[in-house]
């Protein structure tokens, strides 16, 4: 039987993930989930692709309260309640988000921390801050996998923050979810989710989860023995959906294959 062993997620994109033992799944996902993102002068998404000390930022936010606060390395904490500015849209890889500019302290420690002018945006709906949108509000991926993914390279484990999913599930072969993808749903506790697509990985995966440090080369082990596969990411390692039947997901739900 497989069940979830894993819950992770941030309100800002790309600071350090926080892992919980249950989530709410809404029609755009977890509400508090990439709530927030970091966009640079020119008004572009900046993640940790290219900024690694992002990860080192530990954001915490209350949807109810509309309070924020970042964490930084040296113990430096900028809280408050969220205030919003002027809109802004943002280039999301090959897509355009919608938002507002964040009023208060946090552009600016944020900026005299990484060392380069940083802005930080509210998305416009919950779930803004996702890649895909609500299209892509659960991310999955097996502990199995991340295994695989280990042993190919020779190193002893591999943390799953690593790979920054929403949901860790154990109890199925290594990327038996590649299979689930366009082929009915999954019921992951009390929701159900339709699985898209394949998760194409890039140099975040490379990055120590902590400190935003490269020192595992994942990319080029992925492309060792998943690169000509034929799936719809290059690099694929993990599997994205939407959400078809809200609800709650606790560690050691039962995940269940439903029929197309």
């Amino acid at each position: 039987m497989a069940t979830v062993v894993g819950l992770a997620f941030t309100p800002v994109k790309a600071t350090r993930l926080h892992v919980v033992d249950r989530i709410e799944l809404g029609p755009e996902g977890v509400r508090e989930n990439r709530r927030f993102y970091v966009i640079d002068a020119r008004d572009r998404m900046v993640n940790s692709k290219r900024i690694g000390a992002l990860q080192t930022v530990v954001a915490a936010y209350s949807d109810g309260e509309r309070t924020l606060s970042l964490t930084f390395p040296d113990g430096r904490v900028v809280e408050g309640t969220v205030q919003l500015g002027q809109p802004v849209r943002t280039q999301f890889f090959s897509q355009s988000a919608d938002g507002r500019l964040v009023e208060g302290p946090w552009s600016e420690a944020l900026t005299e921390a990484i060392g380069e002018p940083l802005r930080l945006v509210e998305a416009e709906r919950p779930g803004g801050g996702v890649d895909r949108g609500a299209d892509g509000a659960v991310s999955l991926i097996s502990r199995a996998s991340l295994a695989r993914l280990a042993e190919a390279g020779e190193v002893d484990a591999l943390d799953s923050r690593r790979f920054r999913m929403l949901i860790e599930i154990d109890g199925v072969d290594a990327h038996a979810e590649d299979a689930w993808v366009d082929d009915g749903s999954v019921r992951i506790g009390g929701a159900v989710v339709a699985l898209s697509g394949h998760v194409g990985r890039c140099l975040i995966t490379s990055r120590d989860p902590d400190t935003g440090v490269v020192d595992v080369p994942t990319l080029d082990i992925l492309g060792g023995y998943r690169g000509k596969l034929g799936l719809t990411e290059p690099l694929p390692f993990g599997v994205w959906g939407r959400v078809l039947e809200p609800g709650t997901v606790r560690i050691g739900d039962e995940v269940s294959r439903l029929d197309g």
